[in-house]
């Protein structure tokens, strides 16, 4: 009963730290990374080495990615174009683009992901994490997703429950409120937290969503979704992060993680 009580105190804090970490960046006048000219792209702060943080990203190679269910990167379908790692939009949606889903090739369990994302109009795209890979099945049906859309055009804002499709969902589960993702066009700024099996999703600087990996609640939610049906979903393991190629133009940048 004592080593339950002192689980749930720390993730408790976990939490509050993440909430705080919130309100301390709005009240300290600071401005979101993409707007701050003095912080150079796909670089780390100070701050942020001293916190642990590793890029992802460079801006320059695909240097620790790879496809998904592959040993290299895709021949064709993302490209690096103005230091943006970009998907090249093939206007298939959800058959999908040339290069299929890419994975950074380490696996993570207890993290802190931050990273920049703009859609082009019309399009759909995710963030997947904890995800495994499974011969012959798509990253989705083990990984849970942080939902990248364009809200004002694509239909899936308009379906699921909710809002639950709509820009830093969980997708297809749980929305995020509140909805605040830019216009179509603007970079988002995107964060998934997971520690002990707690989720935090944050999107533009404010949480957006929380849930609990393995807990009662989590098992009903499952079991009356369409994920039921795949026994590998949403596992709280080491799993990697995936970039979703939904077959429409999407650009990400200062793509940066560390180990909680």
């Amino acid at each position: 009963m004592i080593v339950k009580k002192m689980r749930n105190f720390k993730v408790i804090a976990f939490v509050l730290s993440f909430l705080a970490g919130g309100i301390l960046f709005h009240s300290c006048g600071q401005a979101p990374r993409q707007e701050a000219q003095e912080v150079a792209m796909n670089t780390l702060t100070p701050e942020e080495v001293e916190q642990g943080f590793i890029l992802m990203f460079d801006g320059e190679t695909f240097d620790g990615w790879r496809g998904y269910n592959r040993p290299t990167f895709p021949e064709a379908g993302w490209v690096i174009e103005d230091g943006t790692l970009k998907v090249v939009g093939a206007g298939t949606g959800e058959a999908g683009g040339q290069g299929g889903d890419i994975i950074y090739d380490r696996k993570f369990q207890d993290f802190h992901l931050i990273l920049d994302w703009k859609v082009s109009s019309g399009g759909n795209s995710g963030i997947f994490y904890l995800g495994q890979e499974i011969e012959g099945e798509p990253v989705w049906k083990s990984a849970p997703e942080m939902q990248i859309l364009c809200n004002e055009r694509h239909i899936d804002a308009q379906l699921g429950v909710d809002g639950n499709r709509k820009a830093g969902s969980l997708y297809d589960l749980i929305p995020a409120k509140p909805q605040n993702a830019r216009p179509t066009g603007e970079w988002n700024t995107a964060e998934v937290m997971v520690y002990r099996g707690t989720v935090v999703h944050r999107q533009n600087g404010e949480v957006v969503l929380e849930y609990h990996l393995g807990t009662p609640d989590w098992e009903r939610m499952i079991a009356n979704s369409k994920f039921a049906e795949f026994p590998e979903f949403g596992i709280y393991r080491p799993g990697y992060i995936a970039l979703q190629d939904h077959g429409d133009d999407v650009w990400f940048r200062n793509i940066r993680i560390r180990e909680l």
